[in-house]
């Protein structure tokens, strides 16, 4: 069974940076899609960023200029690159993937456990 592993999150200061890294737990069949949402307490979970496998990116307005989202499809990994952080980026950030796990299916939404960010002075 794929799981999406996340790690890189902790508390940091305003304007410094951290990097987010997820990986899948074995070999999928395809993954298409992949991302990073984030969540407070009291809030829907939002999109941060998301890459497609050929590497079409998006960001959502707020972290445009100071986000980056990467990924290696050999490892089956994604990343995001936080730099610039402000006090509202602090978050539970979730790790996404839509894998496929044949040529006829349209694919599966999975989640990583999510890893916290605190920005904080």
């Amino acid at each position: 069974q794929v799981q999406l592993v996340e790690s890189g999150g902790g508390l940091v200061q305003p304007r410094e940076s951290l990097r987010l890294s997820c990986a899948a737990s074995e070999r999928a069949f395809r993954i298409a899609t992949m991302g990073w949402y984030r969540q407070t307490p009291g809030k829907q979970r939002q999109l941060v960023a998301t890459i497609t496998r050929g590497g079409i990116t998006k960001y959502a307005d707020s972290v445009q200029g100071r986000f980056t989202i990467t990924r290696d499809n050999a490892r089956e990994a994604v990343y995001l690159q936080m730099d610039n952080l402000k006090l509202e980026d602090t978050a539970t950030y979730y790790c996404y993937a839509k894998i496929a796990n044949s040529w006829y299916d349209e694919g599966t939404d999975y989640w990583g456990k999510g890893t916290l960010v605190t920005v904080s002075s």
